[in-house]
């Protein structure tokens, strides 16, 4: 196969992970804009990394492990920021309420209240449907961390959506 065939092929098979991809960034950050973000910054690295060698490579994982890595990053470094510049409030993107029916907000909220780590072992297991063999595998941790953080995170997903009020727009 010539170079700029696979090229052309990694370049196929990166367009058809880019929904994929979005959705897990937006679970990771809670927000569009950073997102978007994330799956531009995961797509230039994987291009300049893989530079036409993808033979062998799970795409999906690769590109998961680059999204999830930079995304912490990201998270190191606002931190850093944040403690240079502790009297600025945080800004956080609200989801518009056409856009997200009243559970799904919730669900949003709670997720976003996560602590990142356990945010991104539930979405990679429960929203990716990965194993947790292969989540455990993308965030270089051992099996039994994954599943302990799963579970602390669905269990705290569920304490937080029990502790909901009722939303208005759904009664």
């Amino acid at each position: 196969m010539t170079e700029q065939a696979m090229d052309r092929g990694l370049r196929t098979a990166l367009a058809q992970l880019l929904p994929e991809l979005r959705a897990f960034a937006r679970y990771l950050s809670g927000s569009r804009t950073e997102a978007d973000d994330l799956v531009q910054e995961a797509v230039l690295r994987t291009l300049r990394s893989l530079d036409g060698r993808s033979e062998g490579v799970d795409l999906r994982a690769w590109c998961l492990a680059v999204i999830r890595n930079t995304f912490h990053e990201q998270l190191r470094s606002r931190r850093r920021e944040r403690r240079l510049a502790e009297t600025m409030p945080e800004e956080q993107e609200a989801p518009a309420e056409q856009e997200v029916p009243g559970r799904m907000r919730d669900l949003t909220r709670a997720l976003r209240d996560l602590p990142p780590l356990l945010r991104e072992a539930v979405i990679l297991v429960g929203a990716q449907g990965l194993s947790h063999q292969e989540a455990a595998e993308i965030c270089a941790v051992p099996l039994g961390t994954m599943k302990a953080r799963v579970s602390r995170a669905r269990r705290l997903l569920a304490d937080a959506l029990e502790k909901q009020p009722p939303d208005p727009v759904m009664l």
